[in-house]
């Protein structure tokens, strides 16, 4: 399939897929004419890199981890490098988690009403 096919049905731009290219993270097949080829398990390479990068990893480190995706397997750097990515994870949805009870908290004691402050303005003046 041609580039803008793998663009629209993974989701992203075709600018994207080139910089995944740069990166090394998507290595599409060349016609003879030099345009870029790309097999139906690219979609899903593709998706594994935005979660990747959604998760905060770097090029870097979603490099490093692309054998993974590609063999199912790792070796000892990369299963330290996944255990590290985990823990940072598991951190960022602890923090989420605690500011979601806190909203939860907010919405159920907030009072339908003025804004703060706006209520200490007496009718015809400025907050």
């Amino acid at each position: 399939m041609r580039i803008g096919e793998l663009a629209e049905r993974a989701g992203v731009s075709v600018r994207a897929l080139r910089y995944y290219e740069e990166q090394g993270l998507l290595a599409p097949e060349r016609t003879p004419a030099g345009q870029r080829r790309y097999v139906e398990g690219d979609i899903e390479r593709v998706r594994f890199v935005q979660l990747l990068y959604a998760a905060g990893l770097t090029s870097r480190g979603a490099h490093a981890l692309m054998p993974c995706f590609d063999t199912g397997g790792t070796d000892d750097e990369q299963r330290s490098m996944l255990v590290r990515e985990l823990g940072r994870i598991r951190a960022q949805i602890a923090e989420l988690r605690e500011v979601e009870t806190r909203l939860e908290h907010l919405v159920e004691v907030a009072h339908v009403g003025p804004a703060v402050g706006a209520a200490a303005a007496a009718p015809g003046t400025a907050a």
